[in-house]
């Protein structure tokens, strides 16, 4: 059997205490790399984040736009190999890449999507693990055969060619699961996911990606840039991303439009669906939903195709007090 069809979902519920050390296999999700002479500038003009000031040592979050600030994906930028790397949902990469393509005829850059494998490290043992197989202690590591990147203090990725990530998963006692888990952290970060289904449909602020650091303000124009800055400058945005978190009576069918409804007094107005679910073994889930800034953080929402199921607004990790009193 090929190692890539063994990884199957890791069960936990709520309270389940984590694996010292997990591998997560990150088949869900993609790499665009960007390669070429031009490169920085020419992203420089395309992103939302600002390229010029990353350094090789730092990752960060970004978006890339139509021309009206429409979002086609929200991705991790980081310095690999001899270029850059855009790490993102692997269903946003095909028109993603079709868009950049447009305009990269007109630069020395070359833009495709990577072949090479993605690995999830997580747990209270995941730096150590990356301090293993690298010889810097730096938030982007250049590891052999690609790169290893910190999220957070207890995860990293791994961007490595398909002999290195063979090697890698005989020689290690770790728990190996599919990339699902990944998907849990995502959300209980408050980290936007943006699929194909929702591609061309927010601006950047409305998936919180202005609180994550993803936006420079003055770095100068990017492709969308007017419609991003004037929704900051003029208050347009109405919108923002939540963290919601309920019961389920039955599995949550990921791969479809999950829908919910939202409690107005008595009655039920549709809310929209769920950028990104997952669900718990013991009958809850989570998920990421855009809706209006001005809900209270007592709102009740249910799922449409289970009128039963409750589901209430979290705190949002990077939200200061204050504001999760009025969100």
């Amino acid at each position: 059997m090929d190692w890539y069809n063994s990884f199957t979902p890791l069960s936990l519920k709520t309270e389940t205490n984590l694996p010292s050390l997990i591998i997560s296999y990150l088949s869900s999700w993609g790499c665009i790399t960007i390669t070429g002479r031009e490169k920085e500038s020419y992203l420089q003009g395309q992103l939302t984040c600002d390229v010029i000031k990353l350094t090789k040592n730092e990752s960060t979050l970004g978006a890339y736009c139509n021309a009206k600030g429409k979002v086609w994906s929200i991705f991790r930028l980081f310095h690999h190999k001899k270029g850059y790397a855009m790490f993102q949902h692997i269903s946003s990469i095909p028109k993603t890449l079709t868009e950049m393509q447009k305009y990269a005829v007109f630069s020395k850059v070359r833009i495709e999507q990577s072949k090479e494998v993605l690995f999830g490290i997580i747990g209270n043992q995941a730096t150590n693990f990356i301090d293993c197989i690298s010889d810097d202690y730096t938030n982007v590591r250049s590891i052999k055969n690609g790169t290893a990147i910190k999220i957070d203090d207890k995860r990293w990725l791994l961007l490595v060619d398909k002999a290195s990530a063979k090697v890698l998963l005989t020689n290690t006692d770790a728990i190996v699961t599919d990339g699902t888990i990944w998907t849990r952290f995502d959300i209980e970060s408050g980290l936007p996911i943006i699929k194909k289904g929702q591609q061309n449909t927010y601006i950047p602020q409305s998936v919180n990606l202005d609180l994550l650091n993803g936006i420079s303000f003055t770095k100068g124009c990017y492709t969308g840039q007017e419609t991003i800055a004037r929704s900051k400058y003029r208050g347009n945005n109405k919108k923002t991303m939540y963290i919601l978190k309920g019961t389920v009576e039955k599995p949550i069918e990921t791969e479809k439009c999950i829908l919910l409804d939202r409690a107005i007094g008595k009655n039920w107005r549709k809310a929209g669906q769920l950028l990104e679910s997952y669900q718990f073994e013991n009958s809850y889930g989570i998920g990421l939903l855009v809706a209006p800034k001005d809900l209270s953080i007592n709102t009740k929402f249910r799922l449409t195709s289970q009128p039963n199921q409750f589901w209430y607004i979290q705190p949002l990790p990077y939200y200061p007090d204050k504001k999760q009193e009025t969100t």
